[in-house]
């Protein structure tokens, strides 16, 4: 599994009650942690992301990293200078625990994994930052769910980060977010094959890949923009059909082929647990309000946000740069791709990262040789 490791965490006591009894943690690492313990950096992956931020597809790993180019030699992230970090996250699907981990018992946990929520899925990254020997970040990078636990971690441990990268995202998840969230979950379990979450007890392979095929068609759209869809693909039908007359138009074959790649790769229960996690987000919640919340971070950050971003607009990054003491103006990534621009605009995310390093206080001249992990 590409250069996956895991380390078991115990038990993880979780906001809305209850215990997961045996947290294991996935990561990835690349560079070589200075002598100082200082040149750490976490980046944090979306929704049906993974560990595995950088480098080609592997056995085991389907994917490719979804940080390519922002990681790399001579990029912003180099590991000649840094030693990036990149864990899968609670509730996931590519080795840490998640509903379709065995359980004490031998069986998958299915139905019976609890709710979470993103402030326990940091919880499993701090601890998981504590047992390598970190006591402080150069810097946390997210954008989408990977910035909710950005600025989970700004509010819930500033001491432990130097700097922060948030992208793509808002303070907390809005009526739109939620709701188009709940109608994902709603295509899945409203499959028949959904079984409770307790599909893997059929020991088949089966499972409700037509609700999660159709969640994903739900979700590419709101990360897409209209005007991507609009030139990309207009009125035009598959291939040289006659779209009108025979009832297929080339953007639908477009979202087949997503809902296919994700169905393949991903696990449902998983798309429903990070998703109702995401539902959860607001980071005012028990701490005064969203003002309140911000308002107490003394880290310098870099907030960002995709001018055609219609999943989670501009206002909201526009918010956060007002509220956070030391974010300094909003940045603005002018893309025609929506919200998946922060995956797809390379060079624009490289900036933004080297901008951030930028304010960590933390100097890395090239180590020679970085030994990769």
């Amino acid at each position: 599994m590409a250069g996956r490791r895991f380390v078991d965490l115990g038990s993880l006591d979780l906001e809305l009650g209850g215990v997961i009894p045996d947290v294991r943690v996935a990561y990835e690492t690349w560079g070589t942690l200075a002598d100082d313990r200082s040149n750490a950096v976490l980046v944090l992956h979306a929704l049906t992301g993974d560990a595995h931020a950088f480098g080609p597809t592997a056995p085991g790993q389907p994917t490719a990293g979804w940080w390519n180019g922002v990681i790399g030699l001579g990029a912003a992230l180099d590991p000649d200078r840094w030693f990036v970090i990149s864990a899968n996250v609670l509730g996931g699907c590519s080795g840490t625990t998640g509903p379709s981990s065995t359980a004490a018992d031998g069986r998958a946990y299915g139905s019976r994994f609890p709710r979470i929520t993103v402030r326990d899925q940091v919880a499993v990254e701090r601890a998981l930052i504590d047992r390598l020997g970190i006591d402080r970040l150069a810097a946390v990078l997210g954008g989408s769910m990977g910035g909710m636990r950005a600025l989970e971690w700004l509010v819930q441990a500033p001491e432990s980060v130097a700097s922060a990268l948030v992208l793509a995202v808002g303070a907390e998840a809005t009526a739109d977010q939620i709701a188009t969230q709940a109608v994902q979950v709603q295509a899945i379990t409203n499959d028949a094959a959904w079984l409770d979450g307790d599909y893997a007890e059929l020991g088949d392979g089966s499972g409700p890949h037509v609700g999660l095929g159709l969640a994903r068609r739900i979700a590419h759209l709101t990360y897409r923009s209209e005007l991507e869809l609009s030139v990309r693909f207009g009125r035009q039908g598959q291939a040289d059909e006659d779209a009108l007359r025979d009832g297929r138009y080339a953007v639908e074959s477009y979202l087949d082929h997503h809902a296919v790649k994700l169905s393949r790769r991903f696990d449902a229960g998983s798309y429903v647990a990070l998703t109702q996690a995401m539902s959860s987000h607001d980071i005012g919640r028990g701490r005064g309000g969203v003002e309140r919340a911000l308002g107490g971070v003394d880290v310098p950050v870099v907030v960002a946000g995709v001018d055609t971003d219609r999943l989670y607009p501009i206002r909201l990054q526009a918010e956060l740069a007002e509220l956070l003491p030391r974010a300094g103006k909003l940045r603005v990534i002018e893309s025609p791709y929506g919200h998946d621009a922060f995956l797809i605009e390379v060079d624009s995310v490289a900036q933004l990262v080297r901008d951030t390093l930028a304010t960590s206080g933390v100097s890395r001249t090239p180590a020679t040789p970085a030994a990769s992990s």
